[in-house]
């Protein structure tokens, strides 16, 4: 399956930055090239089947149906 395979528009190129491993989930912050932090948090089976580790090329594929605001 390629990328463009994907029903998912909001995508980000970057690199993973941090990956903070628990024994069920892990976060996952990947640094997009303009600075920008997105962070997942997947089953850590997938991080160790993505064989994810820092400085690794990503995407971040983002699909949400909702986006909570707060003022400040």
């Amino acid at each position: 399956m390629t990328i463009s395979a994907i029903n998912v528009r909001n995508q980000f190129r970057g690199k993973v930055k941090e990956i903070i491993e628990g024994p069920v989930v892990s976060e996952v912050d990947v640094e997009t090239p303009s600075g920008l932090i997105v962070t997942s948090v997947i089953t850590t089976r997938s991080v160790k089947e993505l064989d994810l580790k820092p400085g690794r090329d990503v995407v971040a594929l983002v699909k949400s149906t909702e986006v909570s605001i707060a003022t400040l």
